[in-house]
């Protein structure tokens, strides 16, 4: 039997992509919306999205049936084609990378409160890294927070941890700065 197979010649180009290229473009721009309504609406605005664009995203908030989000996420990613995804994709980014520093910065504050809490050497190593902070401050905070930790868990208030953390905290930003 002969099979009906057009005979393709090596010199015949496909200028356009495949279907399945197609398709995983596409959902690379519904997971674009979906990281888009992530973000705060605030973040939006400096977009310039379309207003129908905006209006979907707003809309989406909103739904809370399983299939009812999902429809809309794929008309999201409809909407989505007809603008340019890279500004989109950039304030994704920069959302996230903002959100990530800002994790690492209060962990690395819980890491200082725990060590100053632990040892006096601490406290020099501190004072050596961040020289503008207010030494009196800081040596009545740590005072204060390991005599509270000394004290049985029922009575203790926990007030002097949380100002000796957000003063560790301020003292961080002003040395990034």
């Amino acid at each position: 039997m002969q099979e009906n197979t057009p005979d393709l010649d090596p010199d015949d180009d496909f200028d356009r992509p495949s279907k399945s290229q197609l398709k995983r473009d596409m959902t690379a721009l519904q997971k674009l919306g979906e990281d888009l309504l992530a973000l705060p609406e605030s973040r939006w605005e400096p977009l310039a999205l379309p207003e129908i664009l905006y209006d979907a995203l707003r809309h989406a908030k909103k739904i809370t049936n399983f299939e009812g989000k999902r429809r809309q996420m794929q008309y999201i990613g409809k909407l989505m084609r007809k603008i340019d995804p890279e500004p989109v994709r950039e304030a994704v980014a920069a959302f996230k990378l903002g959100h990530a520093q800002d994790s690492l910065r209060l962990h690395q504050s819980e890491r200082w409160r725990e060590r100053l809490l632990a040892s006096d050497d601490a406290l020099q190593e501190f004072l050596g890294q961040h020289a503008d902070v207010d030494i009196q401050q800081l040596r009545n905070l740590v005072r204060a927070a390991r005599k509270d930790a000394a004290n049985e868990p029922e009575k203790r208030s926990g007030r002097a941890f949380r100002e000796l953390f957000q003063f560790i905290k301020a003292s961080e930003v002003a040395a990034d700065e």
